[in-house]
C-alpha cells in the first residue's frame, strides 16, 4: 500500500496520469534533471532556475520527509487543506517530516515558482494502538481526517441519507458546493474542486472498485457518488453527530394564504 502519491504537474484528480506511487521506505529525487543516465524514480521540474538535483522525498510508514539538497534556498510545504498553512525546509535540511495529508511543495524558480503535489493517504488516527497491551499495531482500512475538506464533501453527500431520507436523491457536486461555502475556508469551492474531492475519495481513501463503470459521464458520475455514500453509512465512516460539521440550513418561511 502507498504511503504518498505525487503529482509532479500539480493539483489534478487522483487517477489523472503521472502518478507516481511511494510505498514505505521508497524514496525519489526531484528537480531539473539528472545528468546522464539516471535510474529510479525521479520528479522532473522543467525550470532552469531549479537545480539538477533539488532534494529527495522519503516515503515512511503512514508520512513522508523531504530533504532539500540545496545550499542557499529554502523550499515551502503548504498545506493545501488549511489556508495559509505551511511549513519551511531550510537549506541542506534532511529528512524533515511533513505532517500534511495534502501538500503542495514550493521552490522558487525563474517563472515565478515550480512545485508539485503530495497526497499522503495513509495517515493514521487514533485506535487500537494507544490502547494498553502491546500486540501488533491494527491499522484501520478506511483513515479518514474528519477536519479535512474531502470530509466535509462526505458528509454533506451523505446528509440527506443521515437526516432520515434513506431513498433520497443524493446530491450533486453543484448542490454540494452551495452546501459548503457558507463555511470558513469553502467560500471559493467549485463543482469542480467537490468532484476532485469525490474522486479522491472513491480511488484513494475508500478504494472502490471503479473498473466496472459505464454509460456516459454524468451515469459514472452518480453511480460513484451512489456507492461512496452506501460504503460511509454502511460502516459508519459517517454518522448523525457529522451533521454538526455543516452549516445550519436555510429555514424556507411558509407561504401565506393570502387572507
Amino acid at each position: 500500500m502507498e504511503t504518498i502519491i505525487v503529482q509532479p504537474s500539480g493539483p489534478s484528480r487522483p487517477g489523472a496520469g503521472e502518478l507516481l506511487h511511494l510505498g514505505p521506505g521508497d524514496t525519489a529525487e526531484f528537480g531539473r534533471d539528472l545528468p546522464g543516465d539516471r535510474t529510479g524514480r525521479f520528479v522532473a521540474l522543467r525550470d532552469p532556475g531549479v537545480s539538477r538535483r533539488a532534494g529527495l522525498l522519503e516515503a515512511a510508514g503512514d508520512y513522508w520527509r523531504l530533504s532539500n539538497f540545496s545550499g542557499d534556498t529554502a523550499y515551502v510545504v503548504e498545506n493545501m487543506e488549511s489556508g495559509g498553512e505551511y511549513l519551511t525546509v531550510a537549506p541542506g535540511r534532511l529528512g524533515a517530516p511533513v505532517p500534511f495529508e495534502f501538500s503542495r511543495v514550493v521552490l522558487p524558480a525563474l517563472d515565478g515558482s515550480a512545485g508539485f503535489t503530495v497526497f499522503a493517504p495513509q495517515h493514521a488516527y487514533l485506535d487500537e494502538r494507544c490502547a494498553p497491551g502491546g500486540g501488533e499495531h491494527t491499522v484501520h482500512p478506511f483513515a479518514l481526517d474528519a477536519t479535512a475538506k474531502y470530509f466535509l464533501v462526505l458528509v454533506a453527500l451523505c446528509e440527506p441519507r443521515l437526516r432520515g431520507v434513506p431513498d433520497g436523491a443524493l446530491p450533486g457536486a453543484g448542490d454540494i458546493a452551495r452546501r459548503l461555502r457558507p463555511l470558513d475556508g469553502c467560500g471559493g469551492l467549485t463543482r469542480s474542486a467537490v468532484n476532485y474531492h469525490i474522486d479522491y475519495l472513491a480511488r484513494t481513501k475508500l478504494r472502490l472498485d471503479l473498473g466496472g463503470d459505464t454509460g456516459d459521464e454524468e451515469g459514472r458520475t452518480g453511480a460513484k457518488r451512489a456507492r461512496l455514500a452506501s460504503l460511509a453509512l454502511r460502516f459508519g465512516l459517517v454518522r448523525e453527530e457529522h451533521l454538526a460539521l455543516l452549516p445550519p440550513r436555510r429555514r424556507v418561511a411558509p407561504k401565506g394564504d393570502g387572507a
